[in-house]
C-alpha cells in the first residue's frame, strides 16, 4: 500500500514536472535567430527565383547577345534557367557533405556563424550580376546559396534537439519548418509587382538575403553553445552547466547533466562515429532506415510538382493572370499555417499521427486532383476543386512530412552518432530534390496529368513503411528511443553495451566525477535528452 501511494507520488510529481516546463528567454531567441538565418533562407530562395524569371532570362538572353553579338537560341537559354535553378540542389548536396566535420570541429552554434558567410557572398554575388553583366556570377551564387542551405538544414535541426527539454522537443523542432514556410511566404510577398518584382528591382530579391544572415550574425554569439555538445565532446562541464541553466531558465541543472552522463555510459566514447561506422553499427540500422524513407518521401511526396502546376491551375480556373500572384500568396499562407498549427499540437498528438496522417490525406487529395485535372475541361466547377485539392496537398504536406522528418532525425541517434545522421538525412534529402527536378519534366510529359498518381504511390509507400516501424518519440529520451527499436535491430541495450562500448563506464564515472551533484539519485529526473 505505501509502495502504490510512493509510486502516486511519484507520477503525480512527474505530471507536475511537465506543466512547468516553460520556453526560457534564451531558448525562444536561439530558435527563432537560428530559423531565420538559416531554415527562412532555404524556403525563400526556393520561391523567390519565380517571379523575376522573365526578366532573368532577358538579361541572360541581352548579356550573350552583347558578348557574341547574336541572341541566346530558346534550347541554350531554357539550359540557362535549368541550371540556375538546378544547380541549388547541387549545393545543397556539398554543404550536407562537409557539415559532419565542421559540426564536428566549430560545434552547432559557430557552425550556424560561420555558415552566414556563404549566404552573405552569394547573396553579394546574385544582387550585382545585373550591374556586373555576368549571369555566371548569379549561377555562381546559387549553388553557394545551396551550400549554406545544407550547412544548415543538418546544422539548425542538430542544434534544436539538443538545446530544448524532451517535453518540449518535438515542438522546438518544428520551428525548423515553420520557418521554411514563412520563407517562401516571404519570396512570393517580396516577387509582387508593387516590391521587388520588377525588371529593375528583381536584383533586390537576392540581396535581400543579407538581412537575415547579418541578423543571426550580430544575435547568435550571445547565445550558448549545445550543452549536450560541450559536455559529450568537449567535456566542459562547467560551461555545459551554464548553458543549461540559460536554457532552461533555472539555476539547479544537476538532473540534466546527470542525464546526459547516463547517455555516454551507452556509448562507445563521446568521439563522433564516421558515417562508416554508424551504417554498420547493428543496434541503429532500422533507424538510418526510417531516417532514409521519410527524408526520400519529403522530397519526392510530389509538393515540388504542385508548385509546377500551380500557376496553370489557377489559370484554367478562369483567375486573371496579372492577379495569379497574388492568388499564389494563399499557397504559402496556408503552408505556414499549417505547419505553426503542427508545431502546436506534435507534443499533444505526437510524431507518428501527424507524420502518418499527413501522407494518408496527400494520397486522398492527389487521387482527386487527378479526376479533376483530367475532366477539369467538361465540368466548369472542377478548377476550382483542383485549387482546393492543391491548397489541401501543401496544408497536408506542412501539418506532418513538412517538419518531422528533421525532428525525427535528431531523436533517433545519440551525441557522437547524430552528426553523421544528419549528413545521411542530408545526402537523401537534396539527392531527391535534385531527381524530382530532373525528372519530373520527363514524368509529366509521359504522363499528363496522370502523373500525380505516381506521388500518391510513394506517400501510399512511405505511411505503410512508417505504419509498422516508426515508433512514437514523443516524450522520450534517446535512450528510450533506442530501447523501442532494440527489438528490430535484434540487439539488447546490455548486448549494446558489451558488444559495442566496451570501458566507456569507467570514462563516464570519471566524468561524472568532476561534476558536483546536489541532486538526490533516486528523483524522477526531466530535461534535454
Amino acid at each position: 500500500m505505501e509502495n502504490k501511494q510512493q509510486s502516486n507520488g511519484m507520477m503525480k510529481e512527474n505530471d507536475a514536472v511537465k506543466k512547468k516546463v516553460n520556453w526560457s528567454g534564451s531558448l525562444i531567441v536561439a530558435s527563432l535567430t537560428g530559423a531565420f538565418g538559416s531554415s527562412f533562407l532555404y524556403g525563400y530562395n526556393l520561391s523567390m527565383v519565380n517571379a523575376p524569371a522573365g526578366y532573368i532570362k532577358k538579361f541572360y538572353n541581352e548579356t550573350w547577345e552583347r558578348r557574341y553579338g547574336f541572341s541566346v537560341d530558346e534550347g541554350t537559354l531554357t539550359l540557362l534557367w535549368s541550371i540556375t535553378v538546378s544547380i541549388f540542389a547541387i549545393g545543397g548536396l556539398v554543404g550536407a557533405i562537409i557539415v559532419t566535420p565542421i559540426v564536428k570541429f566549430f560545434g552547432r552554434k559557430r557552425t550556424l556563424l560561420l555558415n552566414n558567410v556563404f549566404a552573405v557572398a552569394a547573396a553579394l554575388l546574385m544582387s550585382l550580376s545585373l550591374l556586373a553583366g555576368s549571369f555566371e556570377m548569379l549561377i555562381l551564387g546559387r549553388i553557394i546559396m545551396g551550400v549554406d542551405a545544407g550547412i544548415s538544414l543538418s546544422a539548425l535541426p542538430m542544434y534544436l534537439s539538443e538545446i530544448s527539454p524532451k517535453e518540449i522537443r518535438g515542438s522546438l523542432g518544428q520551428v525548423t519548418a515553420i520557418f521554411i514556410c514563412i520563407g517562401v511566404f516571404t519570396g512570393q510577398v517580396l516577387g509582387l509587382p508593387e516590391i521587388f518584382g520588377q525588371e529593375s528591382r528583381w536584383p533586390f530579391l537576392f540581396g535581400a538575403i543579407i538581412v537575415p544572415s547579418l541578423i543571426q550574425a550580430v544575435i547568435l554569439p550571445f547565445l550558448p553553445e549545445s550543452p549536450r555538445y560541450l559536455l559529450l565532446e568537449k567535456h566542459n562541464t562547467s560551461k555545459a552547466e551554464k548553458a543549461f541553466q540559460r536554457f532552461l531558465g533555472k539555476d539547479d541543472v544537476s538532473h540534466e547533466i546527470e542525464e546526459v552522463l547516463a547517455e555516454s555510459r551507452v556509448q562507445r566514447n563521446t568521439k563522433p562515429v564516421s558515417i562508416l561506422q554508424l551504417l554498420r553499427t547493428r543496434a541503429v540500422r532500422w533507424q538510418i532506415v526510417t531516417v532514409v524513407v521519410t527524408m526520400g518521401c519529403y522530397q519526392l511526396c510530389g509538393l515540388n510538382a504542385i508548385w509546377y502546376y500551380t500557376n496553370n491551375i489557377f489559370s484554367e480556373s478562369g483567375i486573371n493572370r496579372e492577379i495569379i500572384p497574388y492568388v499564389t500568396l494563399s499557397t504559402g499562407a496556408v503552408e505556414t499555417l499549417a505547419a505553426v498549427f503542427s508545431g502546436l499540437v506534435i507534443e499533444r498528438l505526437g510524431r507518428r499521427p501527424l507524420l502518418i496522417g499527413g501522407f494518408g490525406l496527400m494520397i486522398v487529395f492527389f487521387a482527386v486532383l487527378t479526376v479533376s485535372l483530367t475532366l477539369q475541361n467538361t465540368v466548369h466547377w472542377l478548377p476550382y476543386l483542383s485549387i482546393f485539392c492543391i491548397l489541401a496537398i501543401i496544408a497536408s504536406f506542412c501539418i506532418g512530412p513538412g517538419g518531422i522528418p528533421f525532428v525525427l532525425t535528431g531523436e533517433f541517434f545519440q551525441q557522437s552518432q547524430r552528426p553523421a545522421a544528419f549528413m545521411i538525412a542530408g545526402t537523401v534529402n537534396w539527392l531527391s530534390n535534385f531527381a524530382v527536378g530532373l525528372l519530373f519534366p520527363f514524368i509529366q510529359a509521359g504522363l499528363q496529368t496522370y502523373c500525380f498518381l505516381v506521388f500518391a504511390g510513394i506517400c501510399f509507400a512511405g505511411a505503410t513503411y512508417l505504419f509498422f516501424v516508426l515508433p512514437e518519440t514523443k516524450n522520450k529520451t534517446f535512450h528510450e528511443i533506442s530501447q523501442a527499436f532494440a527489438k528490430r535491430n535484434k540487439v539488447t541495450l546490455e548486448m549494446q553495451e558489451m558488444k559495442h562500448y566496451p570501458g566507456e563506464r569507467k570514462s563516464s564515472e570519471e566524468q561524472e566525477s568532476n561534476f558536483t551533484s546536489s541532486a538526490d539519485n533516486g528523483e524522477t529526473k526531466k530535461g534535454i535528452v
